[in-house]
């Protein structure tokens, strides 16, 4: 499967995405923690307090990384779709994530971890991406 090993190369340079799946028949996306482990799995780390990782358990999700902001003259986007699953990372997965954020929504982040297993991975790119200037608001 050539697009998940490139995927996960890709997703080895930027640390954060977008996990996506449905909660009680309405879609949700929430931000999360991804590293790729020794193995080539793609593990994930969100906050337990949302309970996203519940609805995430076992079922079919997609998540997303890119570049787009980084500036670069190729922009990419990985889509990884699948089953996840919670897991408890042994201590070498468990540090590639680094130090865990303070807060999340103004309460203490608790981590949860999950895994998720590839149906189908795709990679998009443009190459030649105009650089754009962001107007500020202040």
């Amino acid at each position: 499967m050539p697009d998940e090993f490139r995927a996960l190369e890709l997703l080895g340079r930027t640390p954060y995405g977008r996990v996506s799946a449905s909660l009680r028949a309405l879609p949700f996306t929430t931000i999360a923690r991804h590293v790729v482990t020794e193995e080539g799995r793609l593990l994930l780390r969100l906050h337990r307090g949302y309970g996203y990782h519940r609805a995430l358990d076992g079922s079919v999700v997609s998540y997303q990384a890119d570049n787009v902001t980084a500036g670069e003259p190729e922009t990419w986007a990985v889509q990884f779709t699948g089953t996840a699953g919670v897991v408890c990372p042994g201590p070498a997965d468990h540090d590639a994530f680094g130090r865990t954020p303070a807060l999340a929504d103004g309460e203490p982040f608790d981590p949860v971890f999950l895994h998720i297993e590839p149906v189908f991975a795709k990679v998009h790119t443009l190459t030649d991406v105009p650089a754009f200037g962001y107007a500020s608001s202040g």
